[in-house]
């Protein structure tokens, strides 16, 4: 397995993501006919009326969009009937009824989730190959997916997860992450934002004599756009790639035992509370630690502000995003870009009615739709729709910035090992005391050697 076959992935590439639209491919170029026998098969299987069940995750962008996507969708195909199902805990809602055989048909539910239920379902084979649904026309429109994706989006291991050309997961709303801070604070204190992780600390020092802590994170899920775009700082992309697939010595190598030793580093600055409120009932407290000025710095993607919109703030409040420092001067510094997924369970019992809704995803209607509760979707001019806050945010590639994206590579299931539970979950314990750097590395170390014969 090589590593180009993990990762197709070019910076250069990706920049255009905020910059301009992108033109159609060579490849996209080759594939016309194929697309037009899509088409047509498409359009035969959708003369026959299917109820279509779509459950969606609930998060910071609300449900409202969903419910108009339904309205929107049912307006356009008679056909279909979408039955929605929307929660915040999506997983305990639906792995009882996929338990007893009852799936859905398109589900929105990303990785690097506690409950780890797409990672299962990959780990199990039990996700539709989608590589078809780029070639085909979007739902209503004289185009096919692949050519108004920006690109990249569908060249990483989280869409590609078993190291081939083939594509399981689509692409969704996608955000730039960084860490999030209130910069009327900053310019009320006269401080800069850190550009290196020295001067991330030396701020910690300061934010304490102010009665302040540097740090907080809303879970330690949160870590992962953190935690890579440190990876990439650290070691570059190949480094990032290398350790994503499992490499032997990846994770005892220099470059990541500065990734370990620099967030042991910021464990000193943690707000007290933070472990504490890191879970799925309590981590909007962790958020409003910044929103009350009691800590500096926490790592987020753009929906946090529409999340904690109601929510009271320190006078003079103005929500900013920084990257995540170097670990030199003038080196390069990373902002990974979040993106959620999109996929059809094998088992779903609409597999092509499933493909041709997850088309009109990437329709001019839907991108509207999605983009009135500022969930963007990484398609050609997206970013044209970004107004206020969110449009500076965007622009974090415009500014010397670079993007990071990627994911771990699949595995066949190990049981008892999950290498998100060691390198993300156990940071609580990290931030705690009451596991070390080290013994948190070696775990790391030690569940990587033992999913390394077992990748797909």
């Amino acid at each position: 397995m090589t590593k180009e076959k993990l990762m197709k992935f070019g910076l250069a590439s990706f920049m255009t993501l905020s910059l301009a639209a992108c033109g159609t491919t060579d490849d996209a170029e080759d594939t016309d006919t194929s697309s037009e026998e899509t088409t047509e098969e498409t359009d035969t299987s959708s003369d026959e009326a299917v109820t279509l069940n779509v459950a969606a995750l609930t998060s910071g962008y609300g449900e409202e969009m969903w419910n108009e996507i339904e309205t929107a969708y049912e307006s356009a195909n008679e056909n279909v009937d979408i039955e929605l199902t929307l929660a915040a805990n999506l997983e305990e809602v639906i792995r009882p009824n996929m338990q007893a055989g009852d799936y859905p048909d398109v589900v929105l539910l990303s990785v690097s989730r506690e409950e780890a239920l797409t990672e299962t379902l990959i780990k199990e084979d039990g996700l539709e190959n989608l590589t078809d649904v780029l070639d085909m026309n979007v739902y209503g429109e004289d185009v096919k997916v692949s050519e108004k994706l920006l690109p990249g989006f569908t060249d990483t291991m989280v869409t590609n997860p078993y190291g081939n050309d083939e594509t399981y997961l689509m692409p969704m709303f996608y955000s730039p992450t960084g860490l999030f801070y209130n910069s009327g604070l900053f310019e009320e204190k006269g401080w800069e934002a850190p550009t290196t992780w020295d001067e991330m600390m030396a701020l910690g020092e300061t934010a304490m004599e102010d009665d302040k802590y540097l740090f907080t994170y809303p879970t330690s899920g949160y870590l992962d756009t953190l935690v890579g775009s440190m990876l990439y700082a650290s070691g570059g992309s190949d480094f990032f790639e290398s350790a994503m697939s499992y490499e032997e010595g990846a994770w005892a190598s220099d470059e990541a035992t500065k990734v370990f030793e620099t967030i042991g580093d910021l464990s000193q600055y943690a707000h007290p509370d933070t472990t504490a409120n890191a879970n799925p009932n309590d981590f909007t407290q962790n958020q409003q630690l910044l929103l009350d000025n009691e800590t500096l710095f926490m790592p987020n993607g753009t929906w946090i502000v529409g999340e904690m919109e109601e929510a009271p703030r320190a006078d003079g409040f103005e929500w900013d995003m920084m990257a995540v420092p170097a670990f030199e001067d003038d080196a390069d510094r990373y902002a990974f870009t979040f993106f959620e997924q999109i996929w059809v369970p094998s088992e779903a019992q609409n597999i092509d009615a499933a493909k041709e809704f997850v088309t009109y995803m990437y329709a001019d209607e839907a991108v509207d739709i999605f983009a009135e509760s500022n969930a963007i979707q990484p398609v050609e001019g997206s970013t044209d729709l970004l107004t206020g806050q969110n449009e500076k945010f965007y622009a974090i590639y415009d500014e010397g910035v670079l993007p990071a994206m990627g994911g771990f590579a699949a595995t066949d299931p190990v049981p008892g090992v999950s290498i998100s539970d060691e390198l993300y979950g156990k940071v609580d314990s990290v931030m705690s005391g009451d596991v070390s750097v080290e013994e948190w590395q070696n775990s790391v170390i030690e569940a990587s050697d033992q999913l390394r014969p077992a990748l797909q």
